[in-house]
């Protein structure tokens, strides 16, 4: 007889590795392929020379793939690295390396952010370092006492934002000041319109555990409009917004984002309602007290000037109420539940009352200011 079971236990192993083969099994490199990743990996062993006052760490290049024409190829890679002593996570960007053979050699050309992908500031041109106490600041196309100015502000902000946010964060930040708003657009991957007129945004992605690598754009227009107290308060705003990260999550009210990071610029300042809140003032005074607290298409840029300075005035003019009456502990412990639980639940744990309650008070206080 014939022994059936001996040989399909030979026969299947086979079939099986044919199929493999033809059904998402990765095809075999050839020589110059391999050739092309080696001489990325040789190059990509140390940072660049022009980037040596930078306090990089884990630089890598992890290229996936290898597109190739005669004796010139394109390799597209994941540049992963931190920034030591700053990042707690590594920072990723999407690379386009260009090589050349040469006597038999492949030889790196170039290197450039790949179509569609954000670049980095020394995409740029040169970067210029300066180091504070508790922040790095890093610029391309500025004047050094320029940049020697911002890291001295944001030093002031790291310890005004620990003050209002007494939980655990870094406590250090990362500030990139490009040339231009084109060139802050381009870092930020967005409009320039969307940026004018702002001081600086905070990039990062929101509940992200280790915390992410953010960084704090400066707009240089934007920045040289500001009186020295308006910088103060900006670069405090967005630096709350990076302490605030990891407890901030999809959940999270915008206008207490946004409030809490105003309260807590504010919260040294003598500014009071009259000057921080002009646009919110003439409303009230109109007769026009919001019904509601600002929503997240409120504080949406590109329309009406006037109705967005009144969602953030009226958002941290709620943060301030909340302080004022329950005390900032409660609302330090109302924005990490607002994170992680269901607003009701969050309002009513942190401070013992109902979210109608909250928006009551936020309009009597609103009535009593602006009188």
């Amino acid at each position: 007889m014939f022994p059936v079971r001996s040989a399909l236990g030979r026969v299947l192993p086979l079939l099986l590795g044919a199929l493999l083969a033809g059904c998402g099994a990765p095809a075999p490199r050839d020589g110059a392929e391999r050739d092309i990743r080696a001489a990325v990996a040789d190059w990509s062993r140390t940072p660049p020379a022009r980037l040596a006052a930078i306090p990089l760490e884990g630089w890598a290049y992890e290229v996936s793939a290898v597109r190739r024409d005669g004796a010139e190829a394109t390799a597209r890679a994941e540049l992963r690295y931190r920034l030591s002593g700053y990042d707690a996570a590594a920072a990723g960007s999407a690379r386009e390396v260009r090589l050349t053979r040469d006597g038999g050699r492949w030889h790196v050309t170039g290197d450039r952010a790949a179509p569609g992908a954000l670049p980095q500031l020394w995409d740029q041109g040169p970067v210029a370092v300066v180091r504070g106490a508790h922040t790095l600041v890093l610029g391309v196309g500025q004047e050094d006492g320029t940049l020697s100015a911002i890291a001295a502000e944001a030093d002031r902000a790291v310890p005004a934002v620990s003050a209002a946010w007494p939980r655990p964060w870094a406590g250090r930040a990362v500030v990139l000041v490009p040339g231009s708003l084109e060139r802050m657009a381009e870092l930020l991957g967005r409009p320039a319109a969307e940026y004018r007129g702002m001081g600086a945004v905070t990039t990062g992605r929101v509940g992200a555990a280790p915390a992410p690598a953010d960084r704090v754009v400066v707009n240089p227009q934007g920045w040289a409009e500001l009186s020295p107290a308006g910088r103060g308060v900006i670069l405090t705003h967005e630096v709350t917004h990076v302490a605030t990260r990891a407890a901030t999550t999809a959940t999270t009210p915008l206008w207490l984002s946004e409030g809490f990071a105003d309260w807590a610029a504010y919260r040294g300042t003598a500014a009071g309602p009259e000057q921080a809140a002009p646009a919110l003032a003439r409303a009230v005074r109109r007769g026009e007290v919001p019904g509601e607290l600002p929503r997240t298409e409120d504080f949406a840029f590109g329309g009406d000037p006037e109705a967005l300075a009144r969602a953030y005035e009226g958002a941290w003019l709620a943060c301030r109420t909340v302080a004022g009456r329950w005390g900032e502990a409660a609302l330090v412990d109302l924005y990490g539940r607002a994170g992680r639980e269901p607003w009701p639940v969050a309002v009513r744990e942190a401070i013992g009352v109902d979210p109608d309650a909250v928006v009551k008070a936020w309009q009597e206080a609103l009535r009593a200011e602006f009188r």
